[in-house]
């Protein structure tokens, strides 16, 4: 699983041409920053761990398209009414994966806790370990 960054796109507004292409979001107001993450792998998944602080479960947009895993999240922060100064803001984050065919990527699972994503991405079957046994004559 290597890490891919591709541009935001969003669909052209109005009637999309025949082949149904896509534009390309040359702006988007919001800043994003790539959160941390630890990749393991055991004998039947690899698992993606995401630090997004701030970010609660309704705040995550997780998306597998075209091979690629996106992170989606977007940080929220209840602020006092009277800030006389302020040096720290949330960021939202954004990170993508290019997945490979070792992922069965219709068993994708997710959950967030304390602000922690833990992704668990199931192997496919071919790419699971099997025994071998071996008959004796």
């Amino acid at each position: 699983m290597a890490e891919q960054t591709a541009a935001l796109t969003t669909e052209k507004a109005g009637n999309p041409d025949k082949t149904g292409e896509k534009s390309m979001a040359t702006r988007d107001e919001a800043m994003y920053m790539a959160p941390p993450v630890d990749i393991f792998e055991n004998e039947d998944s690899l698992i993606v761990v995401a630090d997004l602080p701030g970010v609660d479960k309704d705040g995550v947009d997780i998306r597998v398209e075209d091979d690629i895993l996106t992170i989606k999240g977007n940080a929220k922060y209840s602020q006092p009414t009277n800030v006389l100064h302020q040096e720290f803001t949330l960021q939202n984050y954004y990170r993508q994966f290019q997945l490979s065919d070792e992922v069965d990527q219709s068993k994708i699972s997710a959950e967030s806790k304390n602000g922690v994503l833990t992704i668990i991405m199931p192997k496919a079957e071919k790419t699971k370990p099997k025994q071998i046994n071996v008959k004796v004559d």
